[in-house]
């Protein structure tokens, strides 16, 4: 068996190498603690003079984590509109090595829409200058790949409009991130996208992006159809004034605003059309000043009948209807027949007051009910003779917008209150208490006799199975010096749905339609701008938590057997 003799001195040994060992790491540990002890002290001391030591520096500190701009978002939080990290494309023409000329028609091939000599000045000019701003990723990549160290790609913030020309008109421009919006929801409410307490924040607007696209594509695709000049649309939350949908077309690209510089109002797609246009709008007026003799108890019964068996002359005019029936029609009749003469005759009988009173609190004398900064004033007649009473009263000598008309509507069916419309996304509790232009009671006889227009008269077109569609149909010649042009109508449709509980209004109109086979060449609004309302709001209905119910519909049993009809007529 073999002995094993330790050895004193290794032991010791030994025992000195761990004492080394521990020795050295704990003067390590203790280098470690004193320099994160030294980093906190300066981080601290940094944060206390960056954000504590001066209020109004330490804003700035924090404000630089924020984007310029808040974002704008819809009612379900889509992104519209963002501020982010933007490449650009530009040229420093002294660095260039490359033949200018081979060079702008590559770049021509990347950016088809820019102009092959437009980018040749740029690429032989002396100044600095850019080739593109806002360019996308895969374009920055082709101009890189070109190998040129006279071109740069610098980053800039850039406000991008993700969704491009969905909701133009209502979402503006801003020129810059940290400029004054230049239109739209970029103007409005300017202040706010930029407080620096608030700009982290989105902010919710009242759009919805998807009744938007909806309401853009119908009326787009029936402009086309009717080789007319332009079409709008409005869609309102008929008891809050929240604006859902808005649009004019032709549209615009806010992304792209250098396509546009230079034009006015008139000649530019930037113009709002249903904010900044005045219309005559003709025959929608007519449940307005009908809705305002009930209230005034001058039509106290939907069973009188007044003469509408020949035009009437006053003041030098002469009013007649579109389609007369040569005979004595009661109130129910006059709608669905729309008769400018019975609707005359209610307004006369009634005076010039009560129809003012009306238009005014409705704000027809003032500027469109809506934050944008962009918006018109009604034109008020210059002067309330017997002529101009009765012919305003069926929409001719007074023009609105057709916001002006659809915050209007609003208030006929939702119970009389008007609310001026707005772009804000309301809050429960926070919708504004509005001001009683209709009584209650006529609000709810209204209700049925725009719905007996869809399902009998002039807006059958715009009858939405299982929607309780109700409206009105108006169509107006447009004023020209010394008249009216009998070859330009503005169509417009109002309506509501549903309306045994009116939720939302939707207005629709056509500028200039032309019509076509389909129409057999009619142009007026019951087969221009009411077909549109249809096919709408069998679209949104079930985005807005409507689903069709033909079981249900307004009680109109005690106004039918008032539509006389021919005999063998169902």
């Amino acid at each position: 068996m073999a002995t094993i003799i330790v050895q004193p001195g290794g032991a010791r040994a030994g025992r000195q190498r761990v004492n080394l060992t521990a020795i050295a790491h704990n003067r390590l540990m203790l280098l470690l603690i004193l320099f994160l002890g030294i980093t906190a002290l300066l981080v601290g001391r940094l944060l206390w003079v960056g954000i504590f030591a001066n209020g109004a520096h330490g804003d700035d500190a924090v404000s630089a984590f924020l984007p310029a701009r808040a974002d704008i978002v819809d009612r379900n939080g889509v992104p519209l509109a963002r501020t982010m990290d933007a490449y650009s494309v530009a040229v420093r023409p002294s660095k260039l090595i490359g033949d200018p000329a081979e060079l702008a028609r590559k770049l021509h091939e990347i950016f088809p829409d820019e102009k092959e000599a437009v980018l040749y000045k740029k690429l032989t000019g002396k100044p600095w200058a850019y080739l593109r701003r806002r360019a996308l990723p895969e374009q920055v990549a082709a101009v890189n790949a070109l190998g040129e160290i006279g071109i740069e790609f610098p980053r800039e913030k850039e406000r991008l409009y993700p969704q491009r020309t969905l909701a133009a008109h209502v979402l503006g421009f801003a020129p810059t991130p940290e400029g004054v919006g230049g239109m739209g929801v970029e103007a409005a409410f300017n202040e706010r996208l930029t407080d620096p307490a608030l700009r982290g924040e989105p902010f919710a607007i009242s759009i919805d992006s998807r009744v938007q696209g909806a309401l853009e594509s119908e009326l787009y695709a029936q402009m086309i159809a009717q080789n007319a000049k332009g079409a709008g649309g409005v869609i309102l939350d008929a008891n809050s004034g929240e604006v859902i949908a808005m649009a004019s077309i032709p549209v615009f690209d806010p992304n792209k605003l250098a396509n546009y510089a230079g034009k006015t109002c008139s000649q530019s797609p930037l113009c709002n059309q249903m904010v900044q246009a005045r219309y005559e709008l003709g025959s929608t007026f007519k449940p307005l000043s009908i809705g305002k003799a009930m209230d005034q108890g001058v039509v106290t019964s939907m069973s009188k009948r007044y003469d509408a068996t020949a035009p009437i002359e006053v003041g030098g005019f002469r009013i007649k209807d579109d389609h007369p029936m040569h005979r004595w029609l009661n109130v129910p009749e006059t709608l669905v027949h729309s008769s400018n003469i019975v609707t005359a005759r209610i307004a006369d009988e009634m005076g010039p007051q009560p129809l003012q009173q009306l238009f005014r609190s409705l704000g027809f004398d003032q500027r469109a009910p809506i934050e944008l900064k962009e918006r018109a004033a009604g034109i008020w007649p210059s002067s309330w003779g017997r002529a101009t009473t009765m012919t305003v009263a069926y929409g001719h000598g007074i023009a609105v917008t057709p916001l002006h008309l659809a915050s209007a509507y609003a208030a006929l069916v939702n119970g009389g209150i008007w609310r001026p419309a707005t772009l804000r996304k309301i809050k429960p509790g926070e919708v504004a208490k509005g001001h009683r232009v209709f009584s209650a009671a006529t609000s709810a006889r209204m209700r049925q006799l725009l719905r007996m227009i869809v399902s009998a008269g002039t807006g059958r077109s715009a009858d939405a199975k299982g929607y309780r569609v109700g409206g009105k149909t108006g169509s107006a010649e447009k004023p020209q010096e010394g008249g009216y042009n009998k070859s330009s109508l503005v169509t417009t449709f109002a309506s509501a749905f549903p309306m045994d509980n009116p939720r939302y209004v939707v207005l629709t109109m056509m500028d200039e339609p032309k019509g076509n086979a389909q129409t057999f060449g009619l142009r007026t609004a019951a087969w221009t701008a009411a077909p549109v309302v249809k096919r709408v709001v069998e679209r949104i209905g079930p985005m807005l938590g409507i689903m069709p119910d033909e079981r249900r519909d307004v009680d109109i049993s005690d106004l039918m057997p008032l539509l006389w009809k021919a005999k063998g007529e169902e």
